[in-house]
């Protein structure tokens, strides 16, 4: 799905030829206050907007979308209020971000319209605009309204070059997390695992990256135990692929690691009926590894990237892994099979001993991998765990680009709840409790001591099963594309 034309403009506001003009409200002691950039408007309203917001209903709030016929006040029929919520000093990024998603979602149908959010944070106004405008319609064969088609972007000057490059790189950003919706949203009769291969390395070698994709007859040739054993009960094989962005003097080297489980069933250790058909949503790790590596080339981030995103399907077949099974890893760990359900970690150790023979600076994987996560931390909190300096940098730049991840340990003692009578470690603990934190501990294993490394997971952020807010509608969320964005970013600055 392509994003809306969004563009500069600094003409007035209040004379543009547009179908809806937005403007910003927020939570005030005696009702909804204009933000500022929404002067102009109001004194097109006789100073009686805010007034006539409060008449209807309108508070001020975060998510809030009030929509008021303009009878002739300016040129634009329509306006927009949407809700910024409590505003300290200054309104954060966030807040315009999902303001102006809410308000683009609102605006569904409409082929032109300008906003004043832009005023206040342009990129976010352009982030928003353009994620919260998303649908995803490729399997409907009658489609509703379509979506927003352009947003301009209210600016001092049009042709200031910061602005441009603020909002080039917002545009990069939000087609890369659209692109990543696109993935996750795709049913997984279509996504499987060498279709998944086939289109990353198309995304990949459009922006000039190098590629691998290793089959299974490779997988086995390499000893890539944990990825065949989840792979192996399904008629359509696994693969392993391979991104290298690799720009003259990097900064540093980073690694990628995303769980791709294009379907998970849970395996013999199958998973209820119920919502089953959310796990269409279990690749959500990869997706933002490949189109974070992409991404990167496109920003020209001066940082070597290197992704490795193992694919499979788990299902329960003749030839299916079993519980009670030992794999030999990729690197020759060996690990015993308590539950064919915990198959992102079995894949992830393959591709994280891979990713750490490259020799990185840091390393980051990504996975909607364990539904304590959901437990613990809900449906809109990644949680982040790792090297503690390295986690708690991720975490900071993940709550500044409004993401939210939040801090979690690795406690030690949790390792020897995965202690095996077989092998040299199972793939799950022996009771239910941490259980984010037990598989948490469980990579570890498979990450050497020596590289900084963070682990997200996305299990609830990455797919919205609930109402849309925000920026953010039903499905894929394409979480965490802008964190994973904002770190590289701020690598190539401070190494």
């Amino acid at each position: 799905m392509s994003i809306p034309t969004l563009r500069l403009t600094d003409a007035a506001v209040t004379a543009a030829t547009v179908d809806a003009l937005v403007v910003g409200t927020m939570s005030g002691d005696e009702g909804p206050q204009l933000l500022p950039g929404g002067e102009e408007v109001d004194a097109a309203f006789d100073g009686a907007l805010t007034g006539l917001l409060a008449l209807l209903g309108a508070r001020g709030k975060a998510d809030e979308v009030i929509k008021i016929p303009t009878g002739g006040a300016i040129s634009a029929p329509l306006l927009v209020a949407t809700g910024l919520g409590t505003v300290d000093d200054q309104p954060t990024s966030e807040q315009v971000r999902r303001a102006a998603g809410a308000a683009s979602r609102a605006l569904s149908g409409t082929s032109r319209a300008i906003t004043t959010l832009s005023r206040i944070d342009l990129a976010a106004a352009a982030e928003g605009t353009a994620l919260g405008s998303y649908a995803f319609t490729a399997y409907r064969s009658r489609n509703g309204d379509e979506p927003l088609g352009q947003m301009d972007l209210s600016v001092p000057s049009a042709g200031d070059a910061e602005a441009r490059r603020d909002l080039s790189r917002a545009i990069a950003i939000a087609e890369s997390v659209t692109a990543a919706r696109d993935l996750v949203n795709t049913p997984p009769n279509d996504l499987y695992p060498a279709s998944f291969a086939d289109r990353a390395v198309t995304m990949a070698q459009a922006a000039g990256l190098r590629t691998e994709v290793l089959d299974e007859v490779a997988l086995r040739g390499e000893g890539y135990g944990g990825i065949l054993g989840v792979g192996g009960g399904s008629s359509r094989p696994p693969r392993l692929v391979r991104l290298h962005h690799a720009p003259p003097a990097p900064r540093a080297k980073v690694a990628l690691v995303g769980k791709g489980v294009t379907f998970d069933t849970g395996g013999i250790s199958i998973k209820p009926a119920a919502k089953m058909e959310e796990m269409t949503m279990d690749m959500a790790g990869a997706a933002a590894v490949v189109v974070t590596a992409v991404l990167a080339a496109r920003l020209g981030l001066p940082v070597e990237v290197i992704a490795t995103v193992p694919m499979a399907e788990n299902l329960p077949s003749a030839t299916a892994y079993r519980p009670g099974d030992v794999l030999t890893m990729y690197g020759g760990t060996t690990v015993e099979v308590l539950n064919t359900d915990a198959e992102g970690r079995l894949i992830l150790a393959d591709a994280l001993v891979r990713a750490a023979q490259d020799a990185p600076d840091y390393l980051i994987d990504t996975a909607t991998l364990t539904g304590a996560q959901v437990i613990a931390l809900g449906s809109r909190t990644p949680g982040v765990m790792g090297t503690p300096e390295f986690r708690d940098r991720v975490t900071a730049i993940s709550q500044e680009v409004g993401e939210n991840g939040w801090a979690m340990p690795l406690p030690e003692h949790l390792r020897s709840d995965l202690d095996s009578k077989l092998a040299d470690i199972a793939n799950v603990a022996s009771h239910r409790w941490g259980g984010m934190l037990a598989a948490g501990v469980f990579l570890s294993e498979f990450v050497p001591d020596d590289i900084a490394w963070a682990h997200l997971d996305i299990a609830g952020p990455a797919y919205n099963t609930g109402s849309p807010w925000g920026y953010t509608g039903k499905g894929g969320t394409g979480v965490p594309v802008r964190t994973l964005a904002a770190v590289l970013t701020d690598i190539a600055t401070r190494g």
